[in-house]
């Protein structure tokens, strides 16, 4: 896949969702390209990487909200952004089943005042990229899921991912704006400290000589991948978005390696060196999809994109990172 370096160098971009997980990654990617980042900030977070590792100094950081339009409207009012990376969401799945209308505010009205000042200030933006999920397609008997699957999310979550996956088809095709839609399954990586979640919990147990706990059977299948390879899928989507003209194309991004939790277990104790440790299956999961992987031939055809990392190679940089937090 070609290096990007030279396309990114000046230009202006607009990344929502800059203190999640993958926001510090791709900002600072984006500012080791030579960008123009500007970051729309609703919460100070004092532990993301987006503060630790000072990747806010060297940003232009926009207060507002997602969910207040006029806000949004004033930062790409001003801050001129010719591609606007759209990251922002509520992204905690048992924070959205225990406050539905936050989550559907955040990520439904967030995406469609994202969209809408596009929409207006399209001389200014020329390329889009909305972050959905393979979430949005919901609970489907077939597999693996491909972009012409249709959006069924029906817990909170999922559901807020597909409407506002839905909402952003119909801007780009009613509106022809440059818009395009990535899909991805679970990312992991440095900086996660959402410790609920499979990596970032395992570690912690490991870490502290601790037995990991699994909250399902095991057996549920996933798609991960790495938030290093999630960088390059938007990279690339929105080079190409810009320059092929894509009005509300989705693309899944996936290494297409399927792992149950049991497995991907394993691996994350092999990478930090704890495989003598035995995980304690609780199988307590509710209202959770049991398979779900992704189709992603798409990528790889129109864009060229393929995991450059993959699941092993990102879960040892990733064991590493979080080796050095726990040490501190």
């Amino acid at each position: 896949m070609k290096n990007n370096k030279d396309y990114f160098d000046s230009k202006r971009i607009l990344i929502t969702g800059a203190t999640g997980l993958i926001g510090p990654w791709l900002v600072e990617d984006l500012l080791n390209c030579g960008s123009d980042v500007t970051c729309l900030i609703r919460d100070h977070i004092p532990d993301s990487r987006f503060f630790t590792e000072k990747i806010c100094d060297k940003v232009n950081l926009a207060n507002g909200d997602l969910v207040d339009y006029p806000s949004v409207e004033r930062v790409i009012n001003e801050y001129e952004p010719e591609i606007v990376i759209h990251l922002g969401a509520q992204a905690i799945v048992g924070t959205a089943k225990r406050s539905p209308l936050g989550t559907f505010e955040s990520n439904i009205k967030g995406t469609w005042n994202v969209l809408e000042a596009c929409r207006v200030h399209d001389s200014l933006v020329k390329s889009i990229v909305v972050a959905s999920s393979d979430k949005a397609y919901g609970d489907q008997e077939k597999l693996p899921y491909t972009e012409a699957s249709p959006m069924m999310g029906t817990n909170p979550y999922d559901a807020s991912k597909s409407c506002a996956d839905l909402i952003s088809q119909c801007y780009g095709k009613t509106y022809s704006l440059p818009l395009s839609i990535s899909r991805c399954g679970n990312f992991f990586g440095g900086g996660d400290l959402n410790f609920s979640r499979i990596v970032p919990g395992t570690l912690k147990s490991a870490y502290a000589d601790e037995a990991p706990t699994i909250r399902s059977d095991g057996t549920y299948i996933r798609d991960y991948i790495y938030v290093k390879d999630a960088v390059s899928a938007y990279k690339v989507l929105a080079k190409a978005t810009a320059e092929k003209q894509f009005h509300g194309e989705a693309f899944n991004f996936s290494n297409e390696i399927q792992l149950t939790v049991l497995q991907m277990v394993g691996k994350i104790l092999k990478a930090c060196g704890k495989e003598n440790l035995n995980p304690v299956v609780q199988n307590k999961a509710t209202n959770e999809i049991k398979n779900q992987h992704l189709d992603a031939s798409k990528a790889k055809k129109i864009l060229g994109w393929k995991s450059e990392w993959g699941i092993d190679d990102g879960l040892k940089e990733t064991a590493e990172w979080y080796h050095n937090y726990f040490s501190k």
